[in-house]
């Protein structure tokens, strides 16, 4: 076995396992970082993955309808337990976010022309900005290194912030050219 595999005995969580290791991250994950921890769990901390299973996953993850971190756990799941394991990966994962998001929703409504309920808002959102750019440099650790990566980044920054151009026209602009900068060279 090479060290990027996982071990055999790694590959077979329960059900139960599943759920309460995904429910850990719905709840300690919320508001941003999720695909961090997934990464941890998946990878470092249990081993049911290797590190191209988790990027394979993450890449498929990526061009499905919904959110990343979601799909990465029906992903995840169904390839360690089936369909059940899809289901309950989702449900743990979810759950503590929904029952968080609802709870502050009800009290929100309640005393939404409260300065304090703005102000928690506004550092809730200055919070999850700095996780998320701090969790975009931990996944993307190697593409820092090349200044092709680095061009695309840029580039892909600047036609979104900037230019303010939607998701889906800056993909049609930057994944071409992206694929024509990593593009396999031939050997000849």
């Amino acid at each position: 076995m090479s060290l990027g595999e996982p071990s055999a005995q790694a590959l077979e969580p329960t059900l139960y396992e599943l759920f309460i290791q995904f429910l850990i991250i719905g709840a300690v994950s919320f508001g941003g970082g999720i695909i961090a921890y997934e990464r941890i769990l998946l990878i470092d901390k249990r081993k049911w993955l290797s590190t191209d299973e988790f990027m394979g996953f993450l890449a498929i993850s990526q061009t499905m309808p919904g959110l990343n971190s979601v799909n990465l756990a029906v992903l995840a799941g169904d390839h360690l337990r089936g369909i059940w394991g899809a289901v309950v990966s989702v449900i743990g994962l979810i759950m503590p976010g929904s029952a968080f998001v609802l709870i502050v929703g009800i009290a929100y409504t309640n005393n939404n022309d409260h300065p304090l309920a703005n102000m928690l808002l506004t550092g809730i959102a200055a919070g999850a900005c700095g996780l998320l750019a701090a969790i975009t440099y931990r996944i993307g650790d190697q593409h820092w290194k090349h200044l092709k990566s680095l061009v695309i980044i840029a580039c892909t920054f600047g036609l979104m912030s900037i230019a303010k151009l939607s998701l889906p026209i800056v993909l049609l602009i930057m994944a071409p050219i992206s694929i024509y900068l990593y593009r396999p060279k031939s050997t000849r």
